[in-house]
């Protein structure tokens, strides 16, 4: 066996529509550890990246969001099993092994989670009348989401996956300075079940696709998690206000997240809308 070949390097690439594109303008920026040592390239994704994720996410939520929650619970359960193959390679990625394994645990979480929704958070109501009424939740549709900077793996996958659990799809911005866990993610996410489109994943600036997602017509809901930590307020109220335009769900989360607690239902209510059914009771 030859002993002088040469290293096959890795290119990180952006996720969109269950395929691996380069950024349409072919940028790309160095991505560093925190020692500042030069790791690889990522995508510098632009403003037609983030539209071409909407439309790749609009697209794939119709079949997302009708199948049944007990089979959305199997998908979500396969990334959990893929995840938890692929350890070492997350390790080797900068993560500890118990956040590999708490983010393999929060897969696990939300999937059992997708079909026991509806019996938490709908209701059957009380009327004055020969009436039946229920309240059922329903997935908001296409959401955005940027993503935690400071927990690139275990943060990345508690802000997807309580999105994918409600049938909502998903464009998420990765981690400005620590993409690598994202697209690796990426890559079990597209040989698991999880349909194409379903999750899109751009890598580069928030500064430039946050405001673009923030505004865009055909996005239903915003999670401005990682906005804060690059962004100062008045640019988080600026996103807030683009937002407003067609009247977006928009997810502010509290203090910094301790992405190891017991994460509760809050981002699974913040992405599905109640609606209320009446029904004549038959005779």
């Amino acid at each position: 066996m030859p002993t002088d070949r040469l290293e096959v390097r890795k290119t990180y690439k952006l996720y969109i529509g269950g395929a691996f594109p380069r950024s349409e303008s072919g940028r790309s920026y160095p991505v560093t550890d925190s020692g500042g040592k030069f790791l690889a390239h990522a995508a510098l994704a632009s403003r037609k990246d983030a539209r071409d994720a909407v439309v790749a996410a609009r697209r794939a939520f119709a079949g997302w969001s009708t199948i049944t929650a007990y089979n959305r619970g199997q998908v979500l359960y396969r990334v959990a099993e893929l995840l938890e193959g692929r350890r070492d390679q997350f390790v080797a990625l900068g993560s500890t092994g118990d956040v590999v394994s708490a983010a393999v645990d929060r897969w696990v979480w939300y999937a059992g989670w997708c079909d026991k929704i509806a019996q938490v958070l709908g209701s059957s109501n009380a009327v004055a009348g020969p009436y039946f009424d229920f309240s059922v939740p329903e997935p908001t549709g296409v959401v955005a989401v940027i993503a935690p900077q400071e927990s690139p793996l275990l943060g990345f996958v508690s802000v997807l996956a309580p999105v994918l659990a409600t049938g909502c799809t998903a464009v998420v911005v990765a981690s400005e300075a620590q993409p690598l866990a994202a697209v690796a993610l990426s890559e079990v996410l597209a040989t698991s079940d999880v349909p194409g489109g379903v999750v899109n994943v751009l890598t580069g600036r928030v500064a430039e696709l946050a405001p673009v997602l923030a505004a865009h017509m055909d996005v239903n809901a915003i999670d401005l998690t990682g906005a804060f930590a690059v962004a100062d307020p008045a640019s988080v109220v600026e996103l807030q206000r683009a937002a407003a335009d067609n009247v977006k769900r928009v997810f502010l989360p509290g203090p910094t997240p301790d992405w190891e607690a017991d994460p509760g239902l809050t981002r699974i209510r913040a992405f599905v809308e109640t609606k209320t059914v009446w029904h004549p009771v038959g005779l």
